[in-house]
């Protein structure tokens, strides 16, 4: 894939708001918006006992969150095309910090509900330092890139959740929120003073950027890459609705437990991250979605086997749902690239369209997860759910190659 040569911005420098930021700020950044979404995850059942609601009702700050968090992706990247990185993510990460303290003091499920979904204002992190990075290198390298950033990223829900369990079994839940208040602040004044602005003259009118989409959506490379991303975070998104009522009921787990078990896909996605970073630029962006697909799908499928067998207590069953964090460490970061790379020009608004599209589907499996968990079944429709989605990921990228061939492109 070529591209027209951009000016170069300079070298990033720590700590200086005159050049690009370090990538330790983005990790700090994709870490955060990971931490908000997971730390709280294994308090669900104590949360809902709390405000006297029922589990399925509780997990609507998961999937209603998410369901936010694509509305924000779709206007965050025109707005930050428009209007730059920096002020952007400033302003995100402050309605964060308020959003959060809301959520600590409030009084009933509803105003918590609605705190929750302004949190999501930090989920902007994924999309803003995707673009950032395709604003500092080109495709290939910003795959390598975003393998990097993820990789340093997954660290924080492969602890998060451990945290999180330990918090609530020794102080109660609010303790997970006023984590998050003080991690907010925190990147927050990392932000005001590491972050310079990577977006380089030209930018359309937000109008101008709305009209623009059409091309990004006439694209079937781009969809191809949108909906690959899509189907394979949507495996894990299905776990992130469905594991904590599977842990509690079918498995009998506390929450400092389930907080534990909860780490292992982060623990594959670390892994993933390290082999994106190491091979995007030899193997190629498509190959590497390809291979993640592959991974992700063949976990899962052993899983459903030895669940049908009644072969998978425990730990066999978060044990292989490692693999689906090991394959979307591979997959993502290159998808990721992919849809950025389909109109250079557009990289913000690409990443706020993919990254909506992505979590909207997201949001959709976390609320269906617990659906189809009836009492009795055991974890076979979640590994089932799981797995369907997977497998239309390797169809996806496919597909995206097949049209590359077409149209003559290496």
């Amino acid at each position: 894939m070529t591209e027209a040569p951009r000016p170069p911005l300079p070298a990033a420098r720590f700590l200086d708001r005159t050049t690009p930021p370090h990538i330790a700020t983005l990790v700090l950044v994709s870490g955060l918006a990971a931490l908000s979404l997971n730390i709280f995850l294994p308090s669900l059942p104590s949360m809902a006992r709390h405000f006297g609601v029922d589990y399925h009702l509780m997990q609507l700050s998961v999937s209603l969150y998410l369901a936010m968090t694509a509305v924000i992706q779709v206007l965050i990247g025109p707005v930050s095309d428009r209007f730059g990185r920096r002020p952007v993510l400033v302003g995100a990460l402050a309605l964060f910090c308020l959003a959060t303290l809301g959520a600590l003091l409030a009084p009933g499920f509803g105003l918590f509900l609605a705190c929750r979904l302004l949190q999501a204002a930090i989920a902007s992190g994924f999309a803003l330092s995707r673009a950032t990075v395709r604003d500092m290198v080109p495709a290939d390298r910003a795959a390598s890139m975003i393998g990097y950033v993820t990789m340093g990223m997954s660290l924080v829900p492969m602890v998060g959740p451990v945290i999180g369990g330990a918090l609530d079994e020794t102080f109660g839940w609010q303790a997970t929120f006023i984590l998050l208040g003080l991690s907010g602040l925190a990147v927050l004044a990392l932000v005001w003073l590491d972050q310079g602005e990577t977006v380089r003259g030209g930018a359309s009118s937000f109008g101008g950027q709305i009209r623009a989409w059409p091309e990004l959506l006439r694209s079937q490379r781009f969809w191809g890459y949108c909906l690959a991303s899509a189907f394979a975070s949507g495996a894990f998104f299905a776990f992130l609705g469905g594991a904590p009522l599977v842990g509690t009921t079918v498995f009998g787990m506390d929450a400092a437990t389930l907080g534990f078990w909860f780490g292992a896909p982060a623990a594959g996605y670390l892994a993933g991250n390290f082999l994106a970073g190491r091979y995007s630029v030899r193997a190629g962006i498509n190959r590497m979605v390809l291979a993640g697909a592959l991974v992700t799908t063949a976990g899962l499928l052993l899983l459903w086997l030895l669940d049908a067998a009644g072969r998978a207590p425990a730990p066999v069953f978060f044990g292989l749902v490692v693999s689906v964090g090991l394959g979307n460490g591979i997959l993502l970061p290159n998808a990721n690239a992919g849809m950025l790379s389909v109109r250079p020009a557009l990289a913000g608004s690409a990443a706020g369209l993919g990254g909506a599209i992505a979590i909207g589907g997201g949001a959709a499996l976390s609320a269906l997860a617990p659906a189809v968990l009836a009492r009795g079944t055991g974890a076979g429709p979640l590994v089932a759910l799981m797995l369907a989605t997977s497998a239309a990921s390797i169809l996806c990228i496919l597909w995206v190659m097949r049209r590359e061939r077409a149209i003559g492109l290496p």
